[in-house]
């Protein structure tokens, strides 16, 4: 019995569907990509099958919705060449270096020039320019000492924020503000229906595109925020993921199935969730969610037992990180072979396990 790097599960709606005519592409609706930071790396095989063939002839528009790494990725779709894009932002990513302790000026100008090379100006015009892949990115703007660029005040902002989300999501809306940037021609993914949190909608422009973009990669404490995005309110905006880290969103509500490449098998609501075992999205929330993600055997194949996140560039040299990121895109592409393998061969039907 061949090794099953990819493990395919769905809600209850879209395992039916699939079960009676297969995964169509045609029948997705919505591309979802999460926050992780290089946690990505091992969906850049998929990623690029996805666009390259997957999606090939689409005719209808393709909703996108990312928060931080994932709304970095999906600034590939939409452009003459996705494939190309998103093998220089592979690429790009892999590449970046700090000195031994960067402060968040550093890493927020080393995050400025990778955007500027990925995302240029030309790039900003195709995507707008056409309305197949309609982008859709989330961005928290922040209230009170969380809009701080002083790491005490920041930190006690941030803090506060924390412990509210103890007991509730909504306790957010004291701190955050949910700014979905959304393409000029599409209407908001899932609507009017954005009801758990306070939720703005700006149009994505020329002006605002990258800014946007680097705001919702902009990290806490991390990455320097973006302040007074133009069409939107003034204010200082971080990144997405601090209010949709791998989203909790009522996805029910949205027309037709949503397509989830995911880095792990749990989905993980916000920012402050991910130590809260208990609060995690399940398939009966999401009944018409197809979620990907690598299986154990995958895991186990890659270096170090792990995929590869932001502490790498701390416990790592320069050379043994790199390496170590290079060889985790190359076993991604076991999972990107894998679907392409069950989809022509027409094996998905009985690969999919229903997602409770």
């Amino acid at each position: 019995m061949s090794t099953e790097w990819l493990e395919v599960r769905a809600g209850a709606d879209a395992y039916l569907q699939i079960q009676e005519r297969g995964l169509q592409q045609e029948d997705i609706n919505l591309l979802l990509g999460a926050s992780g930071g290089p946690k990505w790396f091992i969906l850049q095989g998929l990623d690029n099958y996805l666009c390259s063939d997957f999606f090939a002839g689409r005719q209808t528009p393709l909703q996108l919705l990312g928060t931080s790494a994932g709304a970095w990725r999906f600034a590939s779709l939409g452009r003459q060449d996705a494939a190309a894009a998103s093998d220089l932002f592979c690429r790009l990513y892999q590449a970046q270096t700090y000195s031994a302790k960067p402060d968040p000026q550093e890493i927020t100008d080393n995050a400025r020039e990778l955007l500027d090379t990925y995302v240029t100006d030309d790039a900003v015009d195709e995507i707008l320019n056409q309305s197949l892949f309609q982008h859709h990115f989330i961005v928290a703007r922040c209230q009170g000492w969380a809009a701080s660029e002083s790491p005490k005040r920041q930190a006690m902002g941030l803090s506060r924020a924390a412990f509210g989300n103890l007991f509730s999501r909504s306790a957010l809306k004291s701190a955050f503000q949910r700014v979905l940037f959304h393409h000029p021609d599409a209407a908001p993914a899932l609507g009017e229906h954005w009801d758990d949190l306070p939720t703005l909608r700006v149009p994505l422009s020329k002006e605002n595109f990258r800014q946007a973009l680097l705001a919702t990669g902009s990290i806490p404490m991390v990455l320097q925020g973006v302040k007074d995005i133009p069409g939107a309110p003034p204010g200082m905006y971080r990144d997405g993921g601090i209010t949709d880290y791998h989203f909790d969103l009522d996805l029910s509500r949205q027309s037709g199935l949503v397509l989830y490449p995911h880095f792990h098998n749990q989905v993980v609501p916000g920012w402050f969730d991910k130590k809260l075992r208990w609060r995690r999205t399940t398939g009966q929330q999401w009944p018409n969610v197809i979620l990907l993600t690598p299986t154990q055997a995958f895991l186990d194949a890659l270096p170090y037992g792990k995929i590869p996140d932001r502490t790498d560039f701390v416990k790592m040299d320069v050379a043994e990180r790199q390496k170590y990121w290079r060889q985790a895109v190359q076993i991604g592409y076991r999972m990107s072979e894998q679907l392409a393998e069950w989809q022509a061969t027409d094996q998905l039907r009985r690969k999919i396990k229903l997602w409770e």
